[in-house]
């Protein structure tokens, strides 16, 4: 399992989550997307959304995206098929926030290893760009489930309908689900953190990785 972190960074937050979804059966990759910044954070999300979350985020989420993800994630699966624990190549991935959309685009970059992902809060999933997940629709072999927030100024419903569209026209298998919650609800550090959607959440991603990828 990959997990493509949201624009907080690497922080013990996410390194929690990574350990629940171990803890459920898998072998999880966390790598830190930023890494091309250099030194940074770790952040606490509740400081940094109370001033100018973009003056700080902003430079960081400028060394990364969907293309630039698609493309590390080469050395992921090598390091991932070196270990020994991993079972046979069928990968899962999961993201938030940014890391729903480069989820989708790397499994569209490599139909041949990626069998499930789970977006929960990805934004800009459709948009003008040369990346945007949408544009990978056609080349998607996996099983796709997203959940969205029914609050997310970066996922609002036309954007919403061009991205299922693209889906539908591609033939992705998928299911999407608007969550009565706000963007970034599934992180236990974000002020919109909201523990019973939350908990909704990972058993619907616990439940659609154990039938997709075991």
């Amino acid at each position: 399992m990959i997990f493509y972190m949201d624009a907080g960074g690497i922080r013990p937050a996410v390194f929690a989550m990574a350990k629940r979804l171990s803890d459920a059966g898998y072998v999880v990759l966390l790598p830190d997307l930023f890494y091309r910044y250099g030194a940074y954070g770790p952040f606490d999300p509740v400081e940094v959304f109370r001033g100018d979350f973009r003056a700080i985020l902003g430079p960081l989420m400028a060394t990364t995206g969907n293309a630039n993800a698609a493309e590390d994630t080469d050395a992921f699966l090598a390091y991932l098929d070196t270990r020994s624990e991993v079972d046979g190549e069928k990968v899962g991935a999961v993201g938030f926030c940014m890391g729903g959309g480069m989820a989708i685009a790397t499994a569209g970059t490599r139909p041949d290893r990626f069998a499930a992902v789970a977006s929960f809060h990805g934004g800009n999933l459709a948009t003008d760009k040369d990346d945007s997940p949408h544009r990978y629709a056609h080349k998607l072999k996996v099983e796709l489930y997203v959940a969205a927030a029914e609050n997310d100024g970066s996922y609002l419903p036309a954007m919403a309908e061009r991205f299922e569209q693209a889906l539908d026209e591609g033939h992705v298998r998928n299911r999407s689900e608007i969550y009565p919650a706000a963007h970034g609800w599934m992180m236990p550090d974000f002020p919109v953190y909201d523990e019973a959607e939350a908990e909704c959440g990972w058993r619907e991603m616990i439940a659609f990785f154990d039938r997709t990828l075991r």
